[in-house]
């Protein structure tokens, strides 16, 4: 894969974040962004707070300072920051080069994957909450490496059917 395949893909990786993380939090109730689950694990609100540190931290291997980001009082600002994170390290995907000593993959299974880790925490943290997330096939999402914002694409291949309160259902069978 060449350089430039490589960072297309890791501008594409921070677009199916963008979209995840806003699936988790597209209808959430008002109560949620402080749901605590049990003590020391964190909030919506901590965690989207943390998935900004953790992709300022990816920033700031290009910049060469250290970003660590105050809470915001507000979950609303707290995920509009979040976003223009993603922005902020996508101008440097786009600008062809990695940070010095490192490599696409490192970025990608060290704080990109970390951050992903962290969007499926919120989804599970909103079935536990009450207000689950309603599936739906991601090979089919709309989603645009071009679109970082909280501004996603809705599901384009939703589960027909499903209700909050049906259990969760058992894994696929592999494509044969």
């Amino acid at each position: 894969m060449t350089d430039t395949a490589k960072t297309e893909m890791l501008r594409h990786f921070l677009a199916a974040l963008a979209y995840r993380t806003q699936k988790a939090l597209r209808e959430a109730p008002p109560a949620f962004a402080d749901f605590r689950v049990a003590p020391n694990v964190r909030t919506p609100h901590e965690l989207i707070w943390h998935m900004t540190g953790v992709i300022g931290y990816a920033t700031s291997l290009y910049v060469g300072t250290p970003w660590r980001p105050d809470r915001l009082e507000s979950f609303a600002a707290e995920g509009a920051r979040f976003h223009e994170a993603l922005e902020a390290l996508a101008e440097h995907f786009d600008s062809g080069r990695m940070p010095d000593g490192m490599t696409a993959e490192q970025l990608l299974q060290g704080p990109l994957a970390d951050a992903m880790t962290h969007a499926g925490q919120i989804a599970l943290l909103r079935r536990v909450h009450g207000s689950p997330v309603h599936p739906e096939n991601f090979l089919l999402a709309d989603i645009r490496s071009s679109n970082l914002g909280p501004d996603q694409a809705p599901p384009r291949a939703p589960k027909s059917g499903w209700t909050p309160d049906q259990p969760t259902p058992a894994p696929r069978r592999p494509l044969a």
